[in-house]
């Protein structure tokens, strides 16, 4: 299939960019990579009337690390947090989780804030933001810039809290505190494909490697990235024999609620939740225990 006819805007500054989408409101889509856009217009699942081609805007395009987190801007690619070096030193996940985004190829022209504004229940940079506890910063020409947390930015399948007239220009990504240890796993059918079930976690432990915090991500789960806090199953617990990491798997799978489609069904998908969670917790305390 072929996209609907749209009338193209290639703005030269970020507030040429918000002037259109404040001029044209719902009739106009952010073009940036283009890698969840285009197949949606292909398939006619979106049909605006207009594009803003933001990719002439290079002062969107950086990986900036400072002691806090690592800032990614609106046209930093997947490819470019992935190489980033000082950003993978400074928070392990972004990297362990850009590497399961799709394919080399969509990585290299898909970026990291666009995939959030999209809001794909079974995207990666959703859940590592949301992990994280991370914001993203949003522009309109009426408001100015507004920062919205993780956890009120997701509000449903494929569906933000960035309006009709803003565009998101950086997503920040807060370092863990203390010595923790990260890890992402997922399963699906072929590499590349959408997960089945995902799952990112962090564990912090304290100066003599006991476990004092672990919490999960999981994607391809529910509407939104779901975390929850297992931080009960493994505190202060014996860690050596596994048995803790399995409790905190089955916690897991306890409260996730996913449903059934034609790639998996339910049970299943909380079976690799437990499975995968329980792996992926004793990766992220290897990764960080003395």
């Amino acid at each position: 299939m072929k996209p609907p006819p749209v009338v193209y805007h290639g703005p030269d500054t970020v507030a040429e960019a918000v002037r259109l989408l404040a001029e044209h409101g719902a009739e106009a889509k952010v073009l940036a990579g283009g890698q969840s856009l285009v197949p949606m217009l292909n398939m006619r699942l979106t049909a605006p009337a207009r594009l803003v081609d933001v990719n002439r805007l290079d002062e969107l395009a950086y990986v900036r690390t400072d002691l806090h987190g690592v800032r990614v801007g609106a046209l930093a690619r997947h490819a470019d947090v992935e190489r980033a070096t000082h950003a993978f030193e400074a928070i392990p996940l972004l990297r362990q989780a850009v590497r399961t985004v799709a394919h080399p190829t969509i990585r290299n022209r898909g970026t990291t804030v666009g995939s959030l504004v999209h809001a794909d229940p079974c995207g990666e940079m959703p859940a590592v933001l949301a992990l994280l506890d991370g914001e993203v910063t949003l522009r309109s020409e009426r408001d100015g810039e507004r920062i919205v947390a993780a956890r009120d930015f997701f509000v449903g399948p494929m569906e933000s809290a960035c309006r009709e007239d803003e565009i998101a220009v950086e997503a920040y990504f807060p370092r863990p505190r203390g010595r923790t240890g990260s890890d992402w796993r997922e399963v699906s059918r072929r590499n590349g494909d959408y997960a089945l079930c995902g799952v990112g976690t962090l564990v912090r432990v304290d100066e003599v490697g006991a476990v004092v915090g672990a919490t999960a991500v999981y994607i391809a789960m529910g509407p939104v990235p779901q975390v929850v806090d297992v931080t009960e199953a493994v505190a202060g617990a014996d860690i050596a024999s596994g048995v803790a990491w399995a409790a905190a798997g089955q916690i897991a799978a306890d409260r996730l609620e996913p449903e059934d489609d034609i790639h998996a069904g339910a049970d299943y998908r909380r079976h690799l939740a437990r499975v995968l969670t329980a792996r992926s917790l004793q990766a992220a305390y290897e990764a960080v225990a003395p």
